[in-house]
């Protein structure tokens, strides 16, 4: 039996969870278990899963199971790689773990310090790779400690400041078109936001036709869906400072929700240069991956939203870190999260807690996913219903997620080779994509 299940109850009929039974009571304080011993993790395992992530999987000596996806978009075999070369501070030698011999597995409720180490110990740290690896585990570690209380694991971080959280849709592909037509489907169907990639490739200094051409795109939008119609535009990182000023002005007179990554965050003191030409909401942070990043990026100013992925920056335990520093700057958090179930799951449950969460992306119906999507790993479909623009909060122990295992083998015995494609411009030379 699992935690949370239990029937017995206290003297007062107050229902005792089962991790807290046989414990002594003294004035209604539950005392720990003489000599009971600690969930060790006994079990580290990876998967490559359609159309490009990867999910962990730990596994405890008491049956508990966590889920976490570790991947890096482009990088999945090196990512979860690492989470196998990370294995060693999770179930392996006690010289590399500071513990007592007699010690074959961490306990996997100790999450901070697990965070602690990973980051920590190697010398090394941060980045894409090493990050992406520990958001993984971290979603894995959570998930666990959730189904070990018999609560989503909000309630575990302080409880729900939400009661939903409003999501947005993505339309067109890498080159958008028929916006406006894809847009009014994804209104029809409830939802009160999309995003789209505004622009192709884009040179430090290219021709207007290019500017005219987005902007008659986000027009179409604005035509058919109308004036209160959230449209996030998003430059991907294509445009440079100088026609990214002029882009950003243009769009003004269609009151986008934001911009995003106008320019790189390589160059995030160019931000405020580009708040100064417009008055749109910028967002950025996709491609950053500690608070430390986070913290310069505050202190350069000029960003209204950030989107750290929680899958990239170090899992609940790094981004709700994160989401807290920005609240104190009065910057929103919209978490970035074109990617699976467990990696929307977990941003959930930071969204419940945050009280600058303002907006959820998810890829269900992104032009990414090819052969599998979200809902198919999942078992628990119902939970992820969209509603009116809006998703409910997790309702489940844990992340709220439960995977299809069955299938997830399945995919895994023909890992994926997901890689963006290189685009070059007219001259040759490489364009950002």
């Amino acid at each position: 039996m699992k935690a949370g299940t239990s029937k017995q109850r206290s003297g007062q009929g107050t229902e005792i969870p089962l991790f807290l039974r046989g414990r002594k009571q003294i004035s209604g304080a539950l005392l720990p278990r003489k000599g009971k011993k600690k969930m060790k993790i006994t079990e580290v395992n990876t998967y490559f899963v359609r159309p490009r992530w990867g999910f962990v999987e730990i596994i405890t000596d008491e049956g508990y199971t966590g889920w976490g996806e570790a991947v890096l978009e482009g990088h999945a075999a090196t990512v979860l790689q690492c989470v196998q070369e990370m294995k060693k501070y999770l179930i392996g030698c006690p010289v590399h773990l500071g513990v007592d011999e007699a010690l074959p597995g961490i306990d996997p409720q100790r999450i901070e310090d697990i965070s602690a180490v990973l980051y920590r110990a190697g010398f090394y740290r941060g980045g894409g790779v090493l990050m992406s690896a520990i958001s993984g585990i971290d979603q894995a570690l959570w998930d666990i400690k959730g189904k070990y209380f018999g609560a989503p694991v909000y309630q575990l971080m302080g409880g729900a400041c939400h009661d939903r959280m409003k999501v947005y849709s993505w339309i067109g592909g890498d080159r958008p078109s028929d916006t406006g037509a894809a847009a009014l489907e994804k209104k029809n169907a409830g939802f009160k936001a999309v995003k789209m990639n505004a622009t192709e490739e884009l040179q430090m200094i290219d021709s207007y036709d290019k500017i005219d051409a987005v902007l008659e795109r986000v027009a179409a939008i604005r035509e058919t869906c109308g004036k209160y119609f959230g449209i996030a535009i998003d430059f991907h990182g294509r445009v440079h400072k100088p026609m990214a000023k002029v882009l950003a002005k243009k769009l003004e007179e269609f009151d986008p929700m934001f911009i995003e990554e106008p320019v790189l965050c390589e160059n995030m003191e160019d931000f405020k240069e580009i708040a100064a030409a417009c008055n749109v909401p910028i967002a950025t942070g996709e491609r950053l991956f500690t608070k430390y990043d986070f913290k310069r990026l505050l202190q350069a100013g000029g960003v209204d939203i950030i989107q750290p992925d929680l899958s990239h920056a170090g899992g609940l335990t790094e981004v709700k870190k994160i989401a807290s520093m920005a609240e104190a700057f009065d910057v929103a958090l919209a978490p970035h999260c074109p990617l699976g179930p467990i990696a929307l799951a977990a941003c959930l449950n930071i969204d419940a807690t945050c009280y600058n969460a303002v907006i959820q992306e998810q890829s269900i119906g992104i032009h990414y996913n090819k052969g599998k999507s979200v809902l198919d790993y999942v078992t628990n479909r119902e939970d992820f219903k969209f509603t009116d623009g809006y998703v409910q909060l997790p309702v489940k122990p844990g992340l709220g997620v439960e995977v299809n295992k069955e299938l997830v083998l399945e995919e895994n015995e023909h890992p994926h080779d997901w890689n963006n494609p290189v685009w070059r411009h007219a001259d040759g030379s490489v364009a950002e994509w």
